[in-house]
């Protein structure tokens, strides 16, 4: 289910695609070997945490790639830096916040509506309705990071001389939002594992109150052209959803280890996005 509303959500609009494609760096000096730099990466950066069951975000690894790259490449005047700051770092400091405080309060409101019900009819009743907030968790997921994909292989395309202008063709809408329901298809367990057991304990009530926040937050984002991060937010919205049982309702270790990644995440990829450049750049690659 959750594949299938990924590839339909892709198919939500191009705001984010065109902020990846033209709003961060000057597509016209980029080149065919700075998005190989990029992408590389960010999919080195993807593959270490995904390894070790970090949920940190694809969508900053892709960006910190991407300047990383074409600051290797062309220096930092390339840089649109108000594009930067204002679709990328804001929505990157906001939208964890808004997340946790949302979640938290969207959980203590439930609780206090159905605070005479038994546990047991109550998880059937969540159970049932998570279904419908789980689906569009996966809708906003598809709306917003397929939309980065999208954004990358535009400006490759244009990159190559192969489309006039920055704008999505219908069929890398279509790549995109196959190739990001097959992956979530095949599945994340170690992020899965992570999300819904290691930060905190959920029951269907916590996970409705968790998705329900985090796809609306990322679906008004899609539509802004924010490229937010995904994972930032559904785990802040679990960290929100916790907190309503304590703070001993969040194992804070584990959201400790989560925020280090958030962090780490766009110097780090940009980091390996700039070595790649140089070392193919040295090598001739072009």
């Amino acid at each position: 289910m959750a594949a299938a509303f990924n590839f339909i959500g892709a198919f939500a609009g191009t705001a984010v695609a065109k902020t990846i494609g033209a709003g961060l760096v000057d597509e016209k000096t980029t080149t065919q070997l700075v998005v190989a730099a990029a992408l590389t990466g960010a999919i080195s950066w993807n593959l270490l945490t995904w390894w070790v069951g970090l949920p940190s975000s694809s969508s900053h690894a892709l960006i910190g790639g991407l300047l990383g790259a074409t600051i290797a490449a062309s220096g930092t005047g390339t840089i649109k830096w108000e594009g930067f700051i204002n679709k990328v770092i804001i929505p990157l400091v906001t939208s964890p916040i808004l997340g946790f405080v949302i979640a938290l309060v969207l959980m203590v409101a439930l609780m206090w509506i159905f605070k005479g019900f038994h546990r047991r009819p109550l998880g059937g009743l969540f159970r049932r309705l998570q279904i419908f907030s789980a689906g569009f968790m996966a809708f906003a997921h598809g709306s917003n990071d397929a939309q980065k994909t999208m954004g990358i292989i535009t400006l490759a395309l244009f990159a190559a001389g192969v489309i006039p202008t920055v704008d999505v063709p219908f069929w890398v809408i279509v790549t995109a939002a196959t190739a990001i329901s097959l992956g979530t298809a095949i599945g994340g367990w170690r992020i899965m594992h992570t999300m819904g057991h290691r930060v905190v304990e959920l029951e269907p009530i916590h996970g409705f109150a968790a998705e329900t926040t985090a796809a609306t937050i990322i679906y008004a984002a899609a539509h802004f052209g924010m490229p937010v991060s995904t994972t930032h937010v559904i785990s802040s919205a679990i960290m929100g959803v916790g907190t309503s049982r304590g703070v001993r309702g969040v194992r804070w270790g584990v959201a400790r280890n989560i925020l280090g990644a958030w962090v780490l995440t766009i110097p780090a990829a940009g980091l390996v996005g700039a070595l790649t450049w140089i070392v193919l750049n040295a090598l001739g690659v072009s």
